[in-house]
């Protein structure tokens, strides 16, 4: 007998009637796409919402895994993100954009690593772990970005990561969403 289970874990809560708008290398957001109200007394000129989704699939037979298949999708929250419009500029959006396209890489990384999963009764833990691991890299990340940029204010620094964000996407171009 086949069982069927799925579930849906995600590293941000949403509500389903939330907006989002997945990633995709043709599509670079705009300022209209931050829809949400700045915060009073935060210093940041714009906030990006963005995170991956993740479910997973698990077929058995006798207790025993047979198969699984997964999902991995890199969002942007338009109502969690938010700009101040008097200090934002083009330099500012380039910054932000860059955010969204550090969790793209993130959810290529994800998929390269379930790619290498193995099918074992094992696979819903290991799934997991992946997920944890990929999380905590991708919030280091997201966190090293703005340290060493100075939040796009280190025009040097923010030159070196887009080229670096855009030469690991294009490694694991292989990973990518598939429409």
């Amino acid at each position: 007998m086949i069982r069927l289970f799925f579930i849906i874990c995600c590293f941000f809560c949403i509500q389903q009637e939330e907006p989002i708008i997945a990633w995709n290398e043709s599509y670079k957001l705009s300022w209209s796409d931050f829809k949400g109200t700045p915060t009073k007394n935060e210093r940041a000129v714009a906030v990006t919402a963005s995170g991956i989704t993740f479910g997973f699939s698990i077929s058995t037979s006798d207790d025993e895994v047979v198969n699984f298949t997964s999902e991995v999708h890199a969002h942007f929250y338009p109502q969690k993100s938010w700009y101040k419009k008097e200090q934002a500029d083009s330099h500012v959006l380039d910054h932000e954009r860059l955010h969204f396209d550090i969790t793209e890489l993130h959810a290529r990384k994800f998929r390269q690593r379930i790619d290498q999963v193995k099918v074992s009764n094992g696979v819903r833990n290991q799934l997991k772990s992946i997920q944890n691991t990929i999380n905590k890299e991708l919030s280091q990340m997201q966190n090293r970005y703005d340290s060493e940029t100075n939040y796009s204010r280190n025009v040097d620094a923010q030159t070196k990561w887009k080229i670096y964000i855009a030469d690991e996407l294009k490694k694991r171009s292989q990973y990518k969403q598939v429409d």
